[in-house]
């Protein structure tokens, strides 16, 4: 495993032997705390999340950037400050260089968590969903940055595919151009996110957290562009959301977004918080659930890629 000395990145004392030592270590984005769960339920799951990577015998490194200083690695008080403090941003990859400049603090998303954690050496990370390109993409050209930090970052990214309220062949398509390796987790259909499967092929399948590690130490020897790797882990089907309950709960949310003109980057908080309305709570906690069975697999990859 390789470490990356950055004098602006801060990594925690544990995060930092950690890397020096060659353990195995996680990335865990910090929005779903800031952002996506309600207090206290947030930093319970939080603590949550890091307990399920050290359960498997790997450090956890939540993400975040507090004073304008980006951490990689939280104690029990910075986790707290990502709960519970009121105006954190959230942060994108291109918001970093003003949130150093400004000492802002705020959560970090999928594009800025991959970005710190692979400057600092971390190959690892576990999140629920990735953003991608959003429906009527040819009328707005609404694409997430997460899809071009993925196509310029070598790390590996456990999820439950892309959001299933954005365009998701558009998204496996750019991926694909961008060169961006996909497989799926003992599964030979795109994860759903909320759903166990989105009803799309794909090509690559892997079966164990071994065959994910040689895949890594394949785009090493390769060389060539630093591209991410996705592991796709779909949620199970006993805890996913009513396929017929998502679909006619997304229907509507369209159509409240058409109405209302919610565009931009109001558009997927608009989406996903009606989704939590429209189903009770029930797309929140199928969200958890994939979040936990993608934090477990990514520690068990870790390790494997520990131990290579």
């Amino acid at each position: 495993m390789r470490s990356t000395a950055d004098s602006v990145l801060q990594p925690s004392d544990e995060v930092a032997e950690a890397l020096a030592s060659g353990a195995p270590v996680v990335a865990l984005e910090s929005t779903i705390i800031s952002h996506g769960l309600p207090q206290p339920r947030n930093l319970e799951v939080a603590r949550e999340l890091e307990e399920i990577v050290r359960a498997a015998g790997a450090v956890p490194a939540t993400i975040a950037v507090l004073d304008g200083v980006p951490r990689v690695g939280l104690d029990a008080a910075g986790l707290e400050r990502i709960a519970t403090e009121p105006g954190l941003r959230k942060l994108g990859q291109r918001d970093l260089p003003m949130a150093a400049a400004l000492k802002a603090s705020g959560a970090t998303t999928v594009s800025a968590t991959s970005f710190l954690a692979a400057r600092a050496g971390v190959r690892i990370f576990a999140t629920g969903g990735l953003g991608g390109v959003h429906r009527g993409w040819t009328e707005d050209q609404d694409e997430s940055a997460d899809l071009d930090t993925l196509a310029r970052t070598r790390i590996t990214v456990v999820c439950a595919g892309v959001k299933s309220i954005l365009d998701v062949p558009a998204t496996l398509q750019r991926l694909e151009t961008r060169g961006v390796s996909v497989v799926g987790y003992r599964t030979d259909a795109f994860p759903g996110f909320y759903l166990h499967t989105s009803g799309l092929p794909i090509d690559w399948r892997i079966e164990s957290p071994d065959e994910a590690a040689a895949i890594m130490r394949g785009q090493d020897a390769l060389g060539g562009q630093e591209t991410a790797l996705i592991v796709a882990n779909p949620v199970p089907v006993d805890q996913q959301l009513d396929p017929e309950l998502h679909d006619r709960v997304l229907a509507e949310a369209l159509a409240a977004a058409e109405r209302d003109g919610v565009k931009g980057q109001a558009i997927t908080p608009f989406l996903l918080g009606y989704l939590v309305e429209g189903t009770g709570g029930a797309s929140l906690e199928a969200n958890l659930a994939a979040v936990r069975g993608n934090v477990a697999l990514a520690a068990r990859i870790a390790v494997s890629w520990a131990d290579s």
